[in-house]
């Protein structure tokens, strides 16, 4: 995710890069031949420019709107993961054991949920990402806990089914009682919730029609502002016609990257930095004071 807070008037105009670079150069060209080469048929004043561009405009305004709604609510579906890792956390760092003889096991069972948790919110990540998880699940589970993963499709749901498991052997054990569990496995429940929203918008992308449609519309407008501006800007055409090109372009190039806010690229969710936060806290409430530190934005980016 980019977090300029300054204006950045030249990655702005990089953001379209190579299709505002052509527009500019066949703007040029086009009033080369109009004044120099006297291509008056060229010219195409009468094209109803201003009625085309609102119909764009338009559509790429509901097209921007649908793309950014999908990327708020996987946003918000992972400030719904962040939240229930803590609760969860909290509710296992408050489990007692009715015998001393029992503190130092369940020590290391709230420990051992703590740290599922953490892969958990990992594992999610990559898997949204589509990416191997091994490297961070290393330190948190034991090797017999990884072999137990490797053949497993979707990682994050075994995670939470483990943890399950554990959360039933402390009722059992006598650790938590019956409305502490209920209350934990709700927990597990709004995890479960918010992963499966989250796979649904990486699995379900937006219509074909969407991402086609708009693009072409954007660059037959393009192709048409010189030849309709030529006649009444003459050499200024290129300043006028780059410069309307350049908005309609990027509007259209925004609402393609936010699409898939799942896709491991500067305009996606930060979840590397969200998973970060959410291991830090967890860590802190399990009493540890040797946490990870938060890398900071790399080239103005959080990813």
């Amino acid at each position: 995710m980019i977090v300029y807070r300054s204006r950045q008037i030249w990655l702005m105009l990089k953001y379209v890069g190579k299709p505002l670079m052509v527009l500019a150069i066949y703007d040029q060209a086009v009033v080369l031949l109009y004044k120099l080469g006297h291509w008056n048929w060229v010219s195409l004043p009468h094209i109803p420019l201003a009625l085309y561009g609102s119909a764009i405009g338009v559509v790429l305004s509901f097209r921007n709107q649908s793309c950014y709604g999908r990327w708020w609510e996987a946003r918000t579906l992972w400030g719904s993961i962040v939240n229930n890792s803590r609760s969860w956390a909290r509710q296992v760092v408050a489990m007692r054991a009715p015998d001393r003889e029992d503190s130092a096991e369940l020590a290391t069972m709230q420990r051992r949920m703590v740290y599922h948790q953490i892969a958990y919110a990992h594992a999610l990540r990559q898997h949204l990402r589509q990416l191997e998880p091994w490297e961070e699940l290393t330190s948190m589970l034991t090797e017999s806990e990884l072999s137990a993963l490797r053949n497993e499709k979707n990682i994050p749901l075994t995670l939470q089914r483990q943890m399950a498991d554990m959360l039933q052997d402390c009722r059992d054990r006598g650790w938590i009682e019956g409305w502490q569990w209920m209350a934990m496995d709700g927990s597990l429940n709004d995890l479960a919730d918010a992963q499966g929203g989250a796979e649904r918008i990486k699995n379900t992308p937006m219509p074909r029609q969407y991402y086609y449609f708009p693009e072409l519309f954007v660059h037959i407008y393009c192709l048409l502002l010189p030849l309709a501006l030529i006649a009444s800007m003459g050499w200024y055409t290129p300043l006028g016609s780059t410069l309307v090109g350049f908005i309609f372009l990027a509007l259209d190039k925004i609402g393609r990257d936010l699409e898939d806010p799942f896709e491991n690229n500067p305009n996606d969710v930060p979840l590397t930095s969200i998973t970060h936060t959410i291991e830090v806290n967890l860590r802190q409430l399990l009493g540890e004071t040797v946490l990870p530190v938060a890398e900071p934005p790399l080239k103005g980016l959080f990813w």
